[in-house]
């Protein structure tokens, strides 16, 4: 077992994906096993603002913070990250580190083949903050006087690449491991529309990386799996990849647990679903000017704007096979996706601000918040392509954008994502490309059956105990994807909502309760044994290099 854990991401206290949930769910249960000795490193990106996730504390490590700064020029907070378990946390400021970027890209290179001559974008940012998280990590060892104990750096993500190099460089007695939780070459093969999974075998991940310009990441993460002393990825479907494209299969498989304390307790249950579905319900009917049943069957897809990846083309094209089948009972679809937006629309929360039903349609009644660029959002585009405009009195299904972030202050919801899930009759993520898939998880975890396809890593798992594509008696439907099966998976998603909405109470209860005990299987406290074994194999493996 490790002495101390210090565990480095670009979403420690920065909400962006759905890395972000994996390193705050688990955080309770590494202060459990570790108490205090358990330390987030994350970027300062909000100095000047409040960060809702920091709760800055200035009696924590206090001497070492100051002779940091004063010796060491380390520009930094120290706090508890605002999450289950309060961990240790602290944000590093790296813009002083651009001054010596090319003399630490070259060293890179030097010692360890990082090629990060082709590098734009994001590259920069992400390597001067790695290296600002090396230089805290390497600063708080010397300064605990960690030299006869057990020590891992855990870090996430190609952009943590160049930490875990610094310290295999600079502090050799740190074991290190890196989470890749998904290849970048092979996010961007699937972004620019090339097939993956029928063509893996023929890739070469180098090759690609020139052919898409994405060298230098593609070369860091690479080099960084290839050096570290574990290497590790959240699902066998990434594993796979990892092995073909960076020729170097991870040393275990870490899948992504969740914590359960972010679903209510049965007495605050009942009355947080009644609202959400009064408010989901409500916001669609003063948009449409249509009143809609209380017992619509209420669905959503949700997570990060990738229209391919995260299948949110194919959700799109299954609601409109379903409102074309024009089912029986009313259904109303959210596209729940952030997006570039102006703000919430002032037409639909003017309406919303009176009490009584609304009797006609707002313009373009189908979104909710105003795009910045419409004409270039392809999600606003398909749904007018397919004249998804939600006609009122014309079809009994309905499909709303939603393209702003949900954290309680969105201007027309203004309730947290989670506390809109909750309301949901079923959610449908048909991925295409999903190393994991959080939001499938979320899902049955707060109770909402869900619909997913066997190339997200969760949709895999589940595979694994016992669910199908058949049926809903383990609350989860399994649609198996590939490279061209577009409109069969569509047209089984169809089926699969329409078979759903066709059961009776009890079923749905039963469904309801199997979903939730899939997902107990899922707890941290079960998942966590997978980042122990991970530790183990850094240990040895890093006894083996120093000798």
């Amino acid at each position: 077992m490790p002495d101390y854990v210090f565990e480095s991401g670009w979403e420690v206290c920065n909400k962006v994906g759905g890395i972000y949930t994996v390193l705050s769910t688990r955080a309770k249960t590494l202060q459990a096993l570790f108490p205090d000795r358990i330390i987030f490193v994350g970027p300062d990106l909000r100095k000047e603002s409040i960060n809702p996730d920091f709760i800055e504390d200035n009696t924590l490590l206090k001497a070492w913070k100051k002779q940091a700064g004063e010796k060491e020029n380390l520009n930094v907070r120290v706090g508890r990250w605002n999450i289950p378990g309060k961990p240790i946390v602290i944000l590093a400021d790296f813009q002083s580190y651009y001054k010596i970027k090319n003399a630490f890209y070259f060293e890179m290179w030097d010692k360890f083949g990082v090629n990060s001559m082709a590098a734009y974008g994001d590259y920069d940012e992400s390597c001067m903050f790695a290296y600002a998280a090396g230089v805290v990590i390497e600063s708080l060892y010397h300064y605990l006087q960690l030299s006869d104990k057990n020590v891992i750096a855990h870090l996430n993500e190609w952009m943590l690449g160049p930490a875990a190099l610094y310290l295999q460089d600079r502090v050799p007695a740190i074991a290190t491991v890196f989470t890749t939780h998904a290849t970048s070459i092979g996010r961007s093969i699937c972004g620019n529309n090339k097939p993956l999974y029928d063509q893996l075998t023929n890739y070469n991940g180098d090759e690609m990386a020139r052919e898409l310009n994405m060298e230098a990441k593609h070369s860091l993460e690479k080099q960084t799996a290839r050096h570290v002393d574990c290497f590790t990825t959240v699902s066998e479907l990434t594993a796979v990849e990892c092995c073909q494209l960076l020729e170097k299969c991870p040393d275990i498989v870490t899948p992504n647990g969740f914590e359960f304390n972010f679903v209510p307790t049965e007495k605050e249950f009942a009355a947080k679903r009644k609202t959400a579905r009064e408010t989901l319900i409500r916001v669609v009917s003063q948009l449409t000017g249509e009143r809609v049943s209380n017992d619509a069957l209420l669905i959503a897809t949700a997570g990060r704007y990738e229209y391919k990846n995260k299948g949110i083309d194919v959700f799109i094209e299954a609601m409109n096979h379903i409102r074309l089948a024009n089912p029986s009972k009313p259904i109303v679809a959210y596209i729940l996706v952030p997006a570039w937006i102006k703000g919430p629309r002032t037409d639909l929360q003017n309406r919303l601000q009176k009490k009584e039903p609304a009797q006609s349609p707002l313009p373009n009644p189908y979104y909710t918040h105003d795009l910045n660029l419409p004409e270039e959002d392809k999600v606003f585009q398909y749904l007018h392509f397919l004249d998804f405009t939600n006609q009122k009195n014309y079809y009994s299904t309905k499909l709303v954008f939603v393209p702003s972030y949900l954290q309680g202050n969105d201007g027309i919801f203004n309730l947290s994502y989670y506390d809109l899930l909750i309301g949901l009759d079923l959610t449908v993520f048909p991925s295409y490309y999903e190393p994991w898939g959080y939001t499938p998880l979320e899902s049955i975890a707060f109770g909402i059956p869900t619909v997913t396809t066997n190339l997200a890593g969760f949709g895999l798992w589940a595979k694994t105990e016992g669910a199908t594509g058949d049926d809903w008696k383990h609350g989860v439907i399994i649609v198996e994807r590939n490279d061209t099966n577009y409109f069969e998976v569509a047209e089984k998603i169809k089926d699969s909502i329409i078979s759903y909405s066709k059961l009776s109470p009890k079923q749905i209860g039963l469904a309801r309760e199997a979903a939730q005990a899939l997902s107990r299987k899922a707890d941290w406290s079960h998942f966590i044994e997978y980042y122990l074994k991970a530790y183990t194999i850094a240990f040895e493996n890093k006894q083996k290099r120093i000798n």
